[in-house]
């Protein structure tokens, strides 16, 4: 992947390219613009992550952990990139999106380089071929919906649309983790051609990671 310093860039004046009306048996989000980026897929707004969102979006995440049983301490469990966005998710060929319904963020999803994070530059860098220095990989992270919305199909358009992102960037490989405790997410990622590549214990817990191939 070229280096970047900004968004993806694109003949002036290009619109974006029509999106499917549907995509693996369910609605696709639809493009409102290019930059910065929102979608809307039925009453929802997906679009980029700002400052004022922070608390919202933290307690998101931290309701969604704890549906599952998992909670600080447990070696799954870390929020620290919630305090550096600008740096992991919005700068750097990241993203970070929220889904607005009626106003209220009940959704979100994020792609970063592996390398911003601790351990992670191998996996940014290829990983599986020694010496290959091309930055080819993301990683789908913090995937969350509020309880009360969930089954609507607003993970599955916020995958679609970091999936979107991810091409426009340029990155050939796309990886994620879950756990065994979840379930549902693990069975939308497959829906939409991920694979499971390992399963690593870690304090007790089954941690699954899955890659999709872009390319």
């Amino acid at each position: 992947m070229d280096p970047r310093d900004g968004a993806p860039r694109h003949p002036e004046g290009q619109t974006p390219p029509a999106r499917t009306p549907q995509a693996h048996g369910r609605p696709s989000p639809v493009r409102l613009q290019r930059e910065p980026p929102a979608w809307a897929l039925g009453d929802l707004r997906l679009r980029r992550y700002r400052t004022p969102d922070h608390a919202t979006v933290l307690a998101l995440h931290q309701e969604g952990l704890a549906q599952v049983g998992l909670r600080p301490g447990d070696g799954v469990y870390y929020d620290h990139d919630f305090f550096r966005m600008e740096e992991i998710y919005l700068r750097n060929d990241g993203e970070f999106l929220v889904g607005e319904l009626g106003g209220e963020i009940v959704a979100m999803g994020g792609l970063r380089r592996a390398d911003l994070v601790p351990g992670g530059r191998a996996r940014a860098f290829g990983g599986y071929t020694p010496g290959d220095q091309r930055l080819e990989v993301a990683e789908m992270v913090r995937l969350r919906v509020r309880p009360d919305v969930q089954r609507r199909g607003y993970g599955a358009g916020i995958v679609q649309a970091l999936e979107e992102r991810a091409r426009e960037f340029g990155y050939r490989v796309l990886r994620g983790d879950t756990t065994e405790f979840q379930g549902p997410a693990l069975a939308l990622y497959r829906s939409f051609g991920w694979r499971e590549i390992r399963r690593e214990p870690i304090g007790g817990i089954v941690n699954i990671y899955i890659e999709k191939r872009l390319c």
